[in-house]
């Protein structure tokens, strides 16, 4: 198979090149407006063929090299003026299969036009074939298994250190203002993009989630694909989640003044927002996307109720850049084994299921689950789903009731020494002074989660423990009195860790870069409960340490 990479050497096109570049028989041209660049793309990875082109001339470039597929990976895909799909007929004329990376919800949701065409020609033209539309969809037929989806939500939201195409700050610069359809409440509407946000958590059971991000509005495919192909779908709404979020506030004030002013495009400021982004690289390296569905269940024990279900996607480091590009690596790897997808022009809605995803995300450090809404759940498995059945016997019987009941053991506690640490322990509860004896944790469950009072051999200390809220959403959160802390919960390699991400002073946001610090984590001993909790702060240093263990009380 001869591949012609259109824009090979950019953001989507170069990645792209390199998820293929191990398949054998493949003969993989890059392609561009500078032979130079192609070039330079080719010798640093190796087995391609650079090749000058352009979209004003790629017929030429279509007969003299005679691919058997040609992926777009330019763009802005809505700024292509009054002839858009010229690379398209292009193909059609040269019976040459057509992918393409486009975004536009117009652009992909217009290709249906050469649906008669692209069969007769014997050759498949899908559009807008990345994580929007390709993997959504995927998503979605996922749910729609076993509940009826009447709303959807969705969001991508990049690393900060994944370097944005100045393309790509183009279309989302150029847009931000526009009137975007959508579908609210069953009926046909509008909405303002970039203009309209939202904040979400991305959070896979058991994983170390993403900090709640602000997403607003995009343009994408799925807005105007998707309600034809769900009948039942009566809301729909995506987003993008890009940092830094100062620059994320400003382009949302901007797209609501272009409203107000009936401002032309601000296609304009896309050089200097693209400079900004790429300069103002901070934060975790990570990146994730999550797509939420609400409506009736059809089987099960919710049958007939209304339930919230959510697929989320984390990618860790240099991993999450990649996942865009999955889709049509995918669909070529299954053309190269003889599975090509059917003649005719769409949008690649239908492209791949869920598990042809697999591979690729197993290839990388990149984590996915599911997650569904609880009713009447214990706090720790309406926190962890699925993975709650990753914990060791001993915890899972700890933290699965909904009863009060009382587990007795042996702490060792290790008080601080300084008197700062010292001030800190008393202020948030914690023993003062080293012991080695009995423990005795209650733990009583409540409407909004579970009081647990400790006795460390007659110092008695509690807290309340509850799933997080708001900003603190998939994140267990536990109150010292006026001091409240949100927590990842992490189940890795048997043990269940509880990691600090946000905390609050008489709910008012405290820095986080003074977050309290130290291993904290449950794990089996020997069929024992064991605990192991270090609370350290920074300019203070150690405030307490204890461990031991634990086994139920005989029932009353």
């Amino acid at each position: 198979m001869k591949v012609l990479i259109l824009g090979g050497y950019g953001v989507f096109g170069g990645r792209l090149a390199e998820l293929i570049a191990d398949l054998e028989g493949a003969d993989i041209l890059i392609a561009g407006r500078s032979f130079d660049k192609a070039q330079a793309f080719c010798d640093l990875h190796g087995a391609f063929t650079p090749v000058l082109a352009s979209r004003d001339r790629i017929a030429v470039t279509l007969a003299q090299h005679g691919p058997d597929l040609l992926v777009d990976a330019t763009g802005p895909f809505q700024d292509y003026g009054d002839d858009p799909y010229h690379v398209i007929k292009a193909c059609l004329d040269a019976q040459v299969n057509y992918l393409d990376f486009a975004d536009g919800a117009d652009f992909v949701a217009g290709v249906a036009q050469f649906d008669v065409p692209a069969r007769e020609a014997g050759i498949f033209v899908l559009s807008g074939v990345s994580s929007f539309p390709v993997l959504t969809a995927a998503v979605l037929r996922h749910f729609e298994r076993d509940m009826d989806v009447q709303s959807v939500e969705g969001g991508i939201a990049p690393s900060p250190f994944a370097g944005v195409g100045l393309n790509v700050m183009r279309a989302v610069v150029g847009y931000a203002g526009n009137r975007v359809p959508l579908m609210r409440g069953g009926v046909k509407t509008t909405g303002v993009a970039l203009g309209e946000s939202r904040y979400y958590t991305i959070a896979p059971p058991g994983c170390l989630p993403l900090r709640n991000i602000r997403f607003s509005l995009v343009d994408v495919p799925e807005l105007q694909v998707l309600p034809p192909e769900m009948p039942g779908l009566r809301d729909i709404w995506m987003g993008a989640g890009p940092g830094p979020e100062g620059l994320h506030r400003i382009l949302n004030v901007l797209a609501k003044l272009r409203v107000m002013l009936s401002l032309p495009a601000l296609t304009w400021l896309a050089p200097l927002c693209y400079r900004i982004l790429n300069l103002l690289k901070f934060g975790e390296h990570r990146g994730g996307m999550y797509i939420e569905a609400k409506g009736p269940a059809r089987t099960g024990a919710r049958k007939g109720q209304m339930v919230t279900r959510s697929w989320h996607m984390l990618a860790e480091g240099d991993d999450g850049p990649y996942v865009p590009s999955m889709a049509i690596e995918t669909l070529i790897r299954k053309a190269m084994q003889g599975e090509t997808p059917a003649p005719g022009a769409r949008a690649a809605v239908h492209a791949l299921e869920l598990a042809d995803y697999d591979t690729s995300f197993a290839n990388r450090d990149i984590t996915t689950g599911f997650r569904e809404d609880q009713i009447d759940q214990p706090l720790y498995p309406a926190i962890l789903g699925d993975a709650f059945d990753d914990l060791p016997e001993p915890l899972r019987r700890l933290h699965d009731s909904r009863d009060t009941r009382s587990w007795s053991g042996h702490v060792t506690t290790r008080a601080a020494k300084s008197i700062l640490g010292r001030l800190a322990a008393r202020l948030s509860g914690f023993p003062t002074q080293d012991a080695d004896g009995p423990v005795t944790v209650t733990f009583t469950p409540d409407e909004k989660g579970e009081l647990w009072q400790r006795d460390f051999g007659g110092y008695k200390f509690q807290t309340h423990q509850s799933v997080g809220q708001g900003r603190n959403t998939g994140l267990l959160t536990e109150t010292f009195g006026p001091l409240k802390i949100a927590l990842a919960v992490v189940v890795t390699g048997g043990k269940l860790q509880l990691i600090p991400r946000r905390w609050t002073l008489f709910s008012m946001p405290l820095p986080k870069f003074l977050l309290p610090r130290g291993e904290t984590f449950e794990t089996d001993a020997d069929g024992l409960f064991q605990f192991d909790v270090q609370v350290q702060l920074p300019l203070i240093g150690h405030v307490v340490a204890y461990k031991g263990n634990l086994r139920p009380d005989a029932a009353p």
